[in-house]
């Protein structure tokens, strides 16, 4: 099944989790560490519908769906993924962990890996953090590898939802070979 923008916009929650399982979903999930902005949230349940991820996990002081701000930026994709909401970043990275989950950070900072050479194990859990401090060092420590995306102009970094759907996709070429 494949919907367009009003399409998606005009589904219903309940319809939607009933379909939800019958859709492929790739070894992946998305972890959102004190990701504030409305407008990147519901462009992450985008990105997360386009990879075909398990789950998006929202974790921190952030807003959840249904929210009128993320439903929008979505195009309603809220409703096609599965999420969920933990009160804190590092008892989401914990649990999966404990699920065996490889868990990568998509950060700049030390120790880093190239994007384009990482050899990205599965399952997978790619966090990405705040917009303003990134991901906080203590969850830092709960991952397995800090992946960064080279940057060759005057900028530093990318934006958030931008530099994990880099990292996503290039994670994905090894599954879908």
């Amino acid at each position: 099944m494949k919907l367009n923008s009003h399409q998606l916009r005009q589904s219903r929650v309940g319809k939607s989790q009933k379909q939800q399982r019958l859709i492929p979903r790739q070894p992946l999930v998305l972890v959102l560490d004190n990701v504030l902005d409305t407008y990147n949230i519901g462009s992450f349940f985008r990105l997360a519908d386009a990879i075909g991820a398990q789950k998006i996990y929202l974790c921190g002081p952030t807003v959840t769906p249904p929210n009128l701000k993320i439903h929008r930026a979505s195009v309603g994709t809220w409703k096609w993924v599965p999420w969920q909401h933990f009160n804190s970043t590092t008892d989401c990275l914990k649990q999966l962990k404990k699920d065996g989950f490889h868990i990568i950070a998509c950060e700049q900072g030390q120790n880093t890996v190239d994007y384009r050479h990482y050899h990205y194990p599965f399952p997978l859990a790619i966090v990405a953090g705040s917009e303003v401090s990134g991901i906080s060092a203590d969850n830092l420590k709960l991952c397995d590898q800090i992946i960064e995306i080279p940057m060759y102009g005057i900028n530093i970094s990318l934006n958030v939802l931008l530099a994990t759907a880099i990292i996503a996709f290039k994670s994905l070429e090894k599954v879908k070979k």
